[in-house]
């Protein structure tokens, strides 16, 4: 595949917008040269096992506990196959409230899109502890990214791999429907 992806409707290289010129130029050129799957493959050679809703509310429970046991408990967690790229979400955390007997009670969820089924364990955990810093800090701001390194060191890193396997994934595919 050469740069068969310029003509299509979409620019799968929109996913690192803000990121530097030269690191979007190095990403184009492996992508013009039929690289970049084989390149995110060999940095992230793994696939995850957790295939079911409740084996992702156990991973992400376990995360919670690990981080922020203090944080409000989670009600839902789950892969979403309405999530994607165009929505421009990989994850959502939503609080629901309802009154119960004259109280507001607030039900945390988090969802992630369907399409991380089969990304490597690192971009899943990257997405989870995304969605689990909401939990504290409901900006993305400074504390939250703080809190994001807090959970997985290599946050930001992992952030813009993941957004790499985005454009190699769309490219690859045709756009996404997980």
């Amino acid at each position: 595949m050469t740069a068969g992806w310029q003509s299509a409707a979409k620019d799968p290289l929109r996913f690192l917008g803000g990121y530097p010129p030269e690191l979007i130029d190095r990403v184009r050129a492996l992508l013009d040269a039929g690289k970049l799957g084989d390149h995110i493959r060999q940095r992230y050679p793994d696939r995850h096992t957790i295939q079911t809703d409740r084996a992702l509310y156990d991973y992400t429970a376990a995360l919670k506990q690990e981080f922020l046991r203090t944080a409000p408990p989670l009600h839902k967690v789950g892969f979403d196959q309405r999530l994607d790229s165009v929505q421009r979400a990989l994850g959502l955390h939503t609080a629901i409230s309802r009154v119960q007997g004259g109280k507001l009670k607030a039900k945390k969820e988090i969802r992630v899109a369907s399409l991380f089924k089969e990304a490597p364990p690192e971009f899943l955990r990257m997405i989870v502890v995304h969605e689990l810093a909401h939990l504290k800090e409901r900006e993305h701001d400074k504390a939250f990214y703080r809190l994001c390194e807090y959970m997985e060191p290599r946050y930001h890193q992992l952030e813009f791999d993941a957004r790499v396997y985005l454009a190699w994934r769309e490219t690859e595919r045709g756009g996404f429907s997980a």
